[in-house]
């Protein structure tokens, strides 16, 4: 499911070639995340090594993540089942 996450998340990445020609990547649905690079290949290498990161540190403070086309993978409550 994780893998999924980050498939669909890189899927929606954004991409902005910049004054200096260094390119400028964004993921909308994870606020605060941003990569850049010498060329659109290492912008996207450094997204996904960023969002790695990103994911890492959301789980160890116990942030919840945003809904990435219907990936959801935020702690379910358990259910208490009868007995």
């Amino acid at each position: 499911m994780l893998t999924e996450y980050i498939q669909r998340a890189m899927h929606g990445a954004q991409y902005e070639q910049m004054e200096d020609g260094r390119f400028f990547a964004t993921i909308p649905q994870c606020p605060g995340l941003w990569a850049e690079g010498a060329t659109l290949e290492a912008s996207r290498d450094e997204l996904l090594s960023t969002l790695e990161d990103w994911l890492l540190v959301k789980l160890r403070e116990g942030d919840t993540f945003e809904v990435i086309d219907g990936v959801d993978i935020n702690p379910q409550p358990e259910h208490a089942q009868a007995d």
